[in-house]
């Protein structure tokens, strides 16, 4: 998977917040095979060197997002202070529009991502699945989009599929990836066979009662879901259709 200059075997990225224990999440990182892991900024911050000690063990890139953000200068000011920390140019940009559903607030979501773009930034945007704001957000110069499935840490998995099909038509030569919502490994299966190239999780490994298994179950599905869109999935049919032909039957 081509995201910006960057290519990536795997099509799971893993947060890095809520977990039991450092070392719950160490392993879980291991376990799930990724080569990305978000961080908050606040997050580091409540870790500091020990935290980032840490993420250096993994050896995975770092992709810092602007959690918790509701406004432009807010998600700015913060993408600035993380490309200094973690010396990447790349951003999940969130502007949070709602404090209940945490649903981007897409008119500073795309002001944003513009002011980001032109100062360098390689912008990875959560989105909701509405196709104007995509477009918007691919002129202000984002490359990778990142709709979300359903509200952040809800685990309902996709919530609009027929808005999701088709946002993957309308843009079949930009990366997709299913940000937010995703609650089993059934949810990013199905991503990945609707065309998405990879799913973003964090709650549902760090929440498990097993994170280092859940870890190991998406990467397993993430891998399943790809392979099942490579390989082509049959359609379906309103009647049933027999698989055993009837040539050869006995006659009585």
């Amino acid at each position: 998977m081509q995201v910006y200059d960057t290519t990536l075997q795997s099509r799971l990225f893993l947060g890095t917040a809520g977990y039991p224990s450092p070392d719950h999440l160490l392993k879980a990182i291991q376990s799930a095979d990724v080569e990305v892991i978000t961080v908050s900024l606040r997050r580091e911050g409540q870790g500091g060197q020990g935290f980032r000690d840490l993420l250096k063990q993994v050896n995975c890139r770092v992709l810092p997002n602007t959690a918790g953000c509701y406004s432009i200068k807010e998600a700015v000011t913060t993408a600035h202070m993380a490309r200094e920390v973690f010396a990447t140019s790349w951003i999940k940009l969130e502007v949070i529009g709602h404090p209940d559903t945490l649903q981007p607030n897409p008119f500073a979501l795309v002001e944003a991502a513009r002011i980001l773009s032109e100062d360098g930034f390689q912008v990875f945007p959560y989105t909701t699945d509405d196709l104007i704001v995509a477009e918007k957000l691919l002129e202000a110069g984002c490359e990778v989009l990142m709709p979300w499935g359903a509200p952040i840490g809800s685990g309902q998995g996709l919530c609009h599929i027929d808005a999701l099909k088709r946002m993957r038509h309308y843009f079949p030569n930009i990366p997709l990836i299913i940000d937010a919502g995703i609650g089993a490994p059934s949810h990013a299966a199905l991503a990945l066979e609707m065309g998405f190239d990879a799913v973003l999780l964090n709650t549902a490994v760090a929440q498990a009662q097993d994170p280092v298994a859940m870890a190991q179950a998406f990467a397993l599905a993430v891998k399943a879901g790809y392979l099942a869109s490579q390989a082509g999935l049959m359609p379906k049919r309103d009647l049933a259709q027999a698989s055993t032909p009837l040539f050869g039957l006995a006659e009585f």
